[in-house]
């Protein structure tokens, strides 16, 4: 099974809607998360680039669809955060159309990541967003994010409820630690990208022979 060097990854574009987006082609997986879940963190220390998604002390930054190319049709896709209070309600209302549309239509996503701050996982907006997925038959990786904010012991314990937690959602969502700063998940990130960017690139290859 090929693995892929996210390290190469680049930013392609930015769009506002679904509309504006490339050719729904190739393999994709998003990322989602609240605002202020360390979504970019995590994609930087995925691809050791200190500044491939904006990081911002301002939680709510990201309201476009930020694409970027890991190799020729694979993508990881940055998505807006959602759940943050302090942005008026009607640009949250456009950005999280935004997100329903991409998730809905978007036939190239492969895989959901969605990230949770270990603090306090598993919001409404968070489950909803594991739901919608499991209905869409698309697999969940949750990052527990901020694994590096609590002591050993509470970060099991935290990790367990919400894998029981997420059981119930009845499909295939697997829940990992996450610490960009510690560098805590990447190996257990990294290797459930390759194996849904794997599935997509042997059906391509079945369909050429």
């Amino acid at each position: 099974m090929p693995s892929w060097n996210y390290h190469v990854t680049h930013f392609v574009t930015s769009a506002p809607d679904v509309r504006h987006l490339p050719d729904d082609t190739g393999a994709e997986v998003a990322f989602a998360g609240r605002s202020n879940a360390g979504k970019s963190s995590a994609l930087n220390a995925l691809t050791q680039q200190k500044s491939l998604a904006r990081t911002s002390k301002t939680p709510g930054r990201t309201q476009l669809i930020n694409l970027f190319e890991v190799a020729d049709g694979v993508r990881l896709v940055d998505l807006p955060g959602y759940g943050y209070a302090e942005v008026p309600e009607e640009v949250k209302r456009k950005w999280q159309k935004s997100l329903g549309e991409y998730l809905e239509v978007r036939q190239a996503l492969k895989g959901l990541v969605v990230l949770m701050d270990i603090r306090h996982p598993m919001k409404e907006l968070d489950q909803q967003m594991v739901t919608w997925a499991v209905a869409s038959d698309i697999p969940v990786l949750v990052l527990l994010t901020k694994a590096d904010k609590l002591a050993s012991g509470a970060r099991k314990k935290q990790l367990a409820m919400v894998r029981e937690a997420s059981l119930a959602f009845m499909g295939d969502v697997q829940v990992e630690l996450f610490s960009s700063l510690k560098k805590l998940g990447i190996d257990k990130l990294s290797q459930k990208l390759d194996d849904w960017f794997s599935e997509y690139s042997e059906q391509q290859e079945a369909a050429e022979e």
